[in-house]
């Protein structure tokens, strides 16, 4: 049976492995999925023991997805500008290749919901590891512009430079933002911490659609505060999650599994 894994530090509360053995009974793949905690001074030698015991394919989650990405022999164009690979596996040569499917994930959650990104005015709070990836494949979609907010306004200037040629992007500091978007993309882990950025609440109207790129049992404390502030539309990142999942599932073993009755069981279990 073929092996696949989840690597994390922490990684005991992955949906992962629960995710990839619904794909698998849904598309009658015979694979085995585990999750792996790999010591924060050795993910390296996780990962080369892994394929060295025959393993087939790596998800890489948090804190390794930037040293995930400077192992690979082989980048996808997506995970080359992303600077991040969350998608490890060997090609027929024994290279180590990486992809990064995070922006695909939140791209087709958001279509999958209706949501649609062309000629919008999009917001992305954060400029770190997990928005990199989401960047290039939101460009992909024609929005009329993507701004980029940080704390930290230079972290923000940094990805505006690698992806200027891409599409219309610019970068504000926190205390800048003082006008409504049509979609908020919190791409920080503030609410984890159930926190919320400093920001303003001018960045939303009755027109916004909020996501964040977290999920928790019932509303993320940053879309509990989007709908106080009028949004009608707030939605999280549990779809991203298995949108996320899927295309690396495809990536390994050429077909693509169906998402939204997987994102409904879920979600149940986290009422």
């Amino acid at each position: 049976m073929d092996q696949y894994a989840v690597v994390g530090h922490p990684v005991s509360h992955s949906k992962s492995p629960q995710i990839h053995a619904m794909f698998a009974e849904q598309t009658r793949q015979a694979i085995s999925y585990s999750a792996i905690e790999a010591p924060l001074d050795d993910f390296e030698g996780v990962v080369t023991t892994f394929f060295q015991r025959g393993g087939k394919g790596l998800n890489v989650t948090v804190p390794f997805k930037e040293q995930a990405w400077s192992m690979c022999n082989v980048l996808s164009d997506r995970a080359r500008l992303a600077g991040a690979v969350n998608t490890l596996y060997l090609d027929q040569y024994g290279k180590l290749c990486g992809d990064n499917t995070d922006g695909y994930g939140l791209v087709n959650d958001l279509i999958q919901q209706g949501i649609c990104l062309s000629g919008k005015n999009i917001l992305i709070i954060g400029a770190g590891g997990a928005v990199k990836g989401v960047i290039q494949p939101i460009l992909n979609e024609a929005p009329a512009s993507l701004t980029l907010a940080n704390r930290t306004k230079s972290k923000a200037d940094e990805l505006v430079s690698v992806f200027a040629k891409q599409g219309s992007i610019s970068s504000l500091a926190f205390e800048q933002l003082s006008k409504p978007f049509d979609l908020v993309i919190n791409g920080t882990s503030a609410s984890l911490g159930g926190q919320l950025p400093d920001i303003s609440s001018a960045i939303f109207s009755v027109e916004t659609v909020a996501y964040d790129m977290m999920y928790a049992k019932g509303d993320t404390v940053f879309n509990v505060w989007a709908k106080r502030n009028g949004v009608h539309t707030a939605l999280d990142g549990l779809g991203m999650l298995v949108e996320q999942a899927a295309e690396a599932f495809f990536i390994w073993r050429g077909v693509r599994p169906k998402t939204r009755d997987i994102i409904q069981v879920l979600r149940a279990a986290t009422a």
